[in-house]
């Protein structure tokens, strides 16, 4: 048994701005091939910098023949778990950028993206998503999507896999074969959808079949039931039948699989009658995945690789590092590549995020729409408003919860505004002295007499019904304008009559945008990628 082989077929995170204690076991006893960055692990780009040569250092002096994939979440929008103030730039996420209406802006901003990913020594972006948002509910992809047009997502998708593979990125398009018809989120449970063959084919396979054609690198397989297909509630992600017989013979997908984390409680939790993490990476390999991800827990880190080492002994799995290798040689290079010193990374990095700014500030410019645009707009600067925004409530878990300093000691969210809500209220009263209230589910909302509108933030307010509660109140008691920014998807719009601006993403650029729109510095010049009526 070659451990070495057996290796390459994980990807692994870890705790800790350093090299810990057990990644540094993982590379140097179980010779792990890939390493998972998560915003846990980020500081700043100098930071990662080091953390990543000290990573690959450490697989070299370990006997490594290949230098580490490292990997990361980097999808931007709200899920970018390298972009922070001295980090990677915040650029739009998915629906933002298809709200653009410029598969062109997409592709730049994900080259200007894998540039900075790469300049910091990482070599392998979980992006894009290929999901068809086609459910309004989904509490899991929704923005993350391009949108609920298949063919839309499938262009806007291979521009930013396009971009990435350009800036020496390794794209993984995700989560085959699709996450989007569902309202259960599979961190959670697993969800069932209940579709069939041609069903599938109509709508989920369109963008992967555009991925797939113009040679992504990798997939990530997701962690949903498609019963009618396979014939079971076996997770996509440990199905033959997905991954091996639709993804690779019949859609003829010839690049790396890897999975969605089995942490996951669709995979990990066997009181919901899931396999479990050891088990579930040894049927996920069986079923034809190249590499499993197990994000977090060094105890079912370990449980996999061993569990693994029992079913090659055994002859139950076979497996083959081809295709792990050739991913490799194209995206991360040689021993010399990733740690020879060739460049002054300070001069270099510094250059980059000129540019990358710049272009993040245009593609939300270009990304911001409204509806119901009447006589309001735009508000004039220097009068008085009154901004309601409502309390921080964890999204899902994909959105990496970085909101922490905000929570209680029994882990409670504290009743605050968060700090992608404090970055509007600063943005407005750059432009205008505003008043700032969290406004809470049955609590009656008042305007300070002096103020001449209400700006009034909703998020994801179709699925909490209570903001728009909360908006028909106030609406019925004030006689001054009210401005609605819709911070999330905007399904919300549907039942609004005030004009509403959409962001698509509650990052502090995207509500810069807004604002911007607001007070009449630049025209809404995006469109909405989903129905909403």
């Amino acid at each position: 048994m070659d451990k070495k082989r057996i290796g390459q077929h994980f990807v692994f995170g870890f705790h800790g701005h350093t090299v810990s204690p057990d990644i540094k076991t993982l590379i140097q006893e179980y010779y792990i091939g890939s390493v998972i960055l998560m915003k846990r692990n980020i500081v700043d780009a100098t930071q990662t910098k080091t953390l990543v040569r000290d990573l690959q250092t450490l697989a070299r002096d370990a006997g490594h023949t290949r230098p580490l994939l490292i990997g990361t979440d980097q999808e931007n929008g709200l899920v970018s778990a390298f972009s922070r103030p001295d980090a990677g730039t915040q650029f739009p996420g998915a629906m933002a950028l298809a709200a653009t209406g410029s598969p062109e802006i997409a592709q730049q901003v994900s080259f200007a993206t894998g540039r900075e990913l790469k300049l910091a020594g990482i070599n392998w972006a979980y992006s894009p998503v290929a999901d068809v948002n086609s459910d309004s509910r989904n509490p899991v992809i929704g923005v993350r999507s391009f949108g609920d047009d298949p063919e839309k997502v499938g262009i806007f998708a291979n521009a930013v896999s396009a971009g990435l593979s350009k800036a020496g990125v390794a794209p993984s398009a995700k989560h085959f074969p699709g996450h989007g018809d569902t309202s259960v989120d599979s961190h959670l449970a697993l969800p069932r959808i209940l579709k069939t063959k041609p069903e599938l084919a109509a709508v989920e396979l369109p963008p992967f079949a555009t991925l797939i054609e113009n040679s992504v690198a990798t997939i990530m397989t997701g962690h949903m039931a498609l019963p009618s297909i396979t014939g079971s509630d076996e997770p996509c992600s440990l199905s033959r039948a997905i991954t091996t017989d639709l993804l690779r013979e019949e859609m003829g997908f010839e690049g790396v699989v890897t999975t969605d984390c089995l942490e996951m409680d669709a995979i990990s939790d066997v009181s919901q009658g899931a396999c479990g993490v050891e088990e579930g990476a040894v049927r996920a390999l069986e079923a034809g995945a190249d590499i499993v991800m197990i994000c977090h827990t060094m105890n079912w880190q370990r449980g996999a690789v061993l569990a693994t080492y029992k079913a090659v002994e055994s002859g139950r799995l076979v497996l083959e590092e081809t295709r792990i290798d050739a991913l490799k040689d194209k995206f991360v290079g040689t021993w010399e590549d990733v740690l020879g010193e060739k460049n002054d990374f300070a001069a270099d990095w510094a250059k980059v995020k000129v540019d990358s700014v710049a272009l993040s500030e245009k593609a939300y410019t270009m990304s911001t729409a409204i509806i119901n645009n009447g006589e309001l707009l735009p508000l004039k600067a220097g009068q008085p408003v009154a901004l309601f925004t409502p309390p921080m409530t964890s999204l899902n878990k994909a959105v990496d919860d970085a909101d922490g300093v905000l929570r209680t000691k029994d882990g409670k969210l504290r009743n605050t505004a968060g700090p992608s809500f404090l970055s509007f209220a600063k943005s407005i009263t750059q432009r205008a002295p505003c008043t700032h209230t969290v406004y809470e589910e049955g609590v009656e909302l008042s305007v300070p007499a002096e103020c001449t509108a209400v700006i009034f933030a909703l998020r994801n307010a179709d699925r909490s019904t209570w903001q728009l509660d909360s908006l028909r109140r106030l609406a019925d008691s004030v006689q001054v304008p009210i401005i609605v920014v819709g911070s999330c998807a905007p399904y919300d719009s549907k039942t609004v009559s005030q004009p509403y601006v959409a962001c698509f993403e509650y990052t502090p650029p995207a509500l810069e945008s807004a604002a911007r729109v607001i007070f009449g510095e630049q025209s809404p010049v995006g469109s909405i990628p989903v129905k909403t009526k």
